[in-house]
């Protein structure tokens, strides 16, 4: 269960909880039995042409002086009862790959203002065309505006410029609970991260400068590439990896010699509800700094990213939010309005995208459940290493709903349980399975040792499982 779940097999669905949320391959295989084996292996199975884009990619933040703060120095240890994680974003050498952004790098720089032409920092040739139209535009409109004054000169109507303005507004401080003051408090603490051919977010939880982030975002540098963290402040650090776990796509990663940093405080996912307000911040397309906002659209949304190019697919427990969230944005936080961190932005439903193409948000985000991340976070931190929760069961989607049992593993949770090869999990606890990623979701968002009850069938058959445990492969 918790282990590898096997790409979509059946045509794609119009239920949001169907494997067709999986990157890119257009042509659909059949599908093979979920295997909980090592995370590791790669998942050869893709389906629909719309893929997973990560939201891990280029950006170039805008430094933020860090101020003071009050936050704890370590949020892990934090005790917060309130509430509330998609791929590198490639740089100059991107590679193609759901969690891989293509190899050309689009900077859209802030628009001059009227009557300035400054180009755009790395602008493409169709960005600059439109920033001239957009002069030209500007032009003719300021000749006509002035060619009607001229005419009117003699008017004595009053004019919006006769009025002076209004008195600065010397208030440094933002309601609580506003998008403003939830980006005056998180700000500071979210980080860029770039590696030779990408760049994704993330978001400092001590202040010696550890950072959780993606996967996705700093695997090259665990193969040996180079990763720099540059802070709001605008200060860069050399970065190493201190951990990773590519089944749940999360990595903590060490800034070298910095200090006072502003680390965030986390929130619980799970007292998150449907509609309520979050916001998101990263450096999309390399705009560092970045803060979009939205609701969370729904929750423990079965998510399947990744698998290409000989990475692993990620079936996350996800929380689904239509706050823009863009390759780059890619390991950075979605806080709720408590400015806590509830979610670690990963993944974006982007239709007729392509490995060679990058998409962008059509208002469906995934983002890791904190209450999942700080677990796995936590054990990195301090082993080094994660374990990944298993049922121990290869699991595939029956065409009737449900996960069905292709294999049991000898000694493991379910044949322990009296789960049969052939049984169908139909809920686990008051959850209804209705695919094999749904159950593969359930069961990784829980912790080894804790107890469950599967339905089997219609509910004639019920058992109770321990969960078991299994070390993450890392290659």
């Amino acid at each position: 269960m918790t282990e590898n779940s096997p790409g979509p097999q059946e045509p794609p669905r119009q239920d949001p909880q169907d494997a067709y949320w999986r990157p890119q391959d257009p042509t659909r295989q059949e599908q093979q039995p979920q295997q909980e084996q090592p995370a590791a292996q790669p998942d050869a199975q893709a389906t629909e042409q719309a893929q997973w884009q990560p939201t891990q990619e280029l950006q170039r933040e805008t430094p933020q002086e860090s101020q003071g703060t009050d936050t704890p120095a370590d949020p892990w240890s934090a005790q917060h009862q309130q509430v509330l994680f998609g791929t590198a974003a490639p740089g100059h050498q991107g590679q193609a790959g759901v969690y891989v952004p293509p190899s050309t790098t689009h900077t859209y720089p802030t628009p001059p203002p009227m009557g300035q032409a400054s180009p755009p920092r790395r602008a493409n040739g169709l960005v600059a065309g439109v920033a001239v139209l957009a002069l030209l535009v500007g032009g003719g409109a300021g000749a006509l505006g002035g060619y009607l004054v001229s005419e009117n000169n003699a008017s004595s109507a009053p004019s919006a410029l006769d009025v002076p303005p209004p008195a600065a507004n010397v208030s440094a401080n933002a309601p609580d609970g506003t998008i403003e003051a939830v980006a005056n408090k998180l700000l500071p603490s979210v980080v860029q991260l770039r590696t030779r051919s990408g760049e994704g977010s993330g978001f400092v939880i001590r202040q010696d400068g550890l950072v959780v982030t993606n996967n996705h975002v700093i695997e090259e540098a665990a193969n040996g590439g180079t990763l720099k963290v540059v802070f709001q402040d605008g200060q860069s650090a050399d970065a190493t990896v201190v951990g990773r776990d590519p089944s749940s796509d999360l990595a903590v990663v060490q800034a070298k010699g910095v200090s006072g940093k502003i680390p965030v405080t986390l929130g619980r996912s799970d007292d998150l509800k449907v509609g309520q307000a979050v916001v998101a911040i990263g450096s999309p397309f390399e705009l560092s700094g970045t803060v979009t906002s939205g609701i969370v659209s729904s929750l423990h949304r079965p998510t399947r990213a990744g698998g290409d190019n000989g990475s692993e697919a990620t079936v996350m427990d996800a929380i689904q939010t239509d706050a823009a969230i863009n390759p780059g944005n890619s390991g950075g936080p979605l806080v709720n309005m408590a400015g806590q961190v509830v979610g670690i932005n990963s993944a974006i439903y982007s239709p007729g995208s392509s490995s060679r193409q990058q998409g962008g948000s059509v208002g469906i985000g995934f983002a890791i459940p904190i209450d999942q991340a700080r677990r796995t976070a936590d054990e990195i931190v301090k082993t080094g290493k994660a374990t990944q929760t298993v049922l121990g069961v290869s699991v595939q989607t029956d065409p009737n709903g449900g996960a069905r049992v292709s294999q049991v593993v000898p000694g493991g949770a379910a044949e322990t349980a009296g789960v049969a090869v052939g049984d169908i999990v139909t809920k686990l606890n008051d959850r209804r399975i209705d695919t094999s990623d749904a159950l593969v979701a359930a069961v990784r968002s829980l912790a080894p040792g804790d107890k469950v009850t599967l339905t089997i069938g219609n509910g004639s058959k019920t058992v109770t499982a321990t969960l078991g445990g299994q070390p993450v492969p890392v290659n």
